[in-house]
């Protein structure tokens, strides 16, 4: 330590103090960030980190690393701490699932850890000139997000707006499917076709309700169209457990058994809200009626009534009743 004219052997010892305060809590409040994400092998290279409020997918091989979601800027550095013990390799390439924040805060940190790989389908980073790793995401994701406004630095440098994209990292095909209108109306399913493992996003949180981010364009038909096309694309090992594995936005790794369980709860939900809309029922009626009732010791009491608010919301109008016919009267003598 350089001791500045004029200061005091004692004066620079409570510097000394105070330097080793402040490190220690920097390195404290990492620690306690690690401590929040737990690591769970699948298979193949294939590795779910579990934070407090999402699910990180994240794929290792011979050509660096892939991550699905970046969960929150505050735990950004224990993710890539995280990431650095599972490869030694760069993180090549960002998919976000959605633009909700706790899958997208960690965007920028994470970006500038990473690296470009040059050549095929990855270009971006090197022609726009940002550096680091690109980011993928339907191009509702960035629309919304520069609507908003914010760091430019979280947001997608590569956007899609087909239904599918298909990659080729780590030696196997990696596709991005879009579903409409679900949480919101840009999310995006993560195949890796090699390895069977599926990420989803919010559009399956078990332990919860959906999250349905209707000022996002999300609706509950979506969600529940969805969470079918997850169950097309999976395929049980034996009695309707194991085989294709299913990443969560939240909660835990899932096979089809789980989601169709979780996809019947939300159509029957959907189903018994849709009716009550058709009978002209207000939302408060609705909300009054409990039609999550039987759910709620699973889910949670206010968040059944959230959900019904949104499934309420999204749901379309009754359709007005048709005028009765008016039939020609008999023909008669004049």
């Amino acid at each position: 330590m350089k001791i500045i004219p004029g200061m005091g052997r004692l004066s620079c010892a409570w510097l000394a103090l105070g330097l080793c305060a402040s490190l220690a809590s920097t390195l404290g409040a990492q620690q306690r960030a690690e401590s929040e994400l737990s690591v769970l092998p699948i298979r193949g290279g294939m590795y779910m980190i579990s934070g407090p409020t999402s699910n990180t997918t994240v794929q290792v091989g011979r050509d660096g690393v892939l991550v699905v979601d970046t969960q929150t800027e505050a735990l950004s550095a224990a993710l890539i701490a995280q990431i650095r013990m599972l490869s030694d390799r760069p993180i090549r390439t960002i998919v976000n699932t959605t633009i909700a924040a706790d899958h997208i805060g960690g965007n920028a940190p994470l970006k500038k850890a990473g690296q470009i790989l040059a050549g095929g389908n990855q270009r971006s980073a090197v022609v726009y000139g940002s550096g680091g790793s690109p980011i993928y995401a339907h191009e509702n994701v960035l629309t919304r997000l520069t609507q908003a406004g914010g760091d430019s630095a979280a947001w997608p440098t590569d956007t899609y707006f087909v239904a599918q994209k298909d990659m080729f990292f780590n030696g196997e095909p990696v596709q991005l499917m879009h579903v409409p209108s679900a949480h919101s109306d840009g999310d995006s399913l993560v195949v890796f076709r090699r390895t069977d493992v599926i990420s989803v996003g919010n559009i399956y949180t078990p332990g919860r309700y959906p999250i349905i981010d209707v000022d996002r364009g999300g609706t509950i038909d979506g969600i529940v169209s969805a969470l079918n096309r997850v169950i097309e694309l999976t395929v049980p090992e034996f009695n309707e457990q194991g085989g294709t594995m299913v990443v969560p936005g939240r909660g835990h790794l899932a096979d089809e058994a789980d989601v169709a369980e979780y996809r019947d709860m939300v159509t029957i939900v959907r189903d018994r809200v849709r009716d009550m809309v058709n009978k002209g029922m207000t939302l408060e009626q609705v909300k009054a009626s409990k039609p999550t009732a039987d759910y709620d010791v699973v889910y949670g009491e206010r968040e059944g009534q959230t959900f019904i608010e949104a499934a309420y919301r999204t749901l379309p109008p009754p359709k007005p009743a048709s005028p009765p016919s008016r039939s020609k009267p008999s023909g008669g003598s004049k």
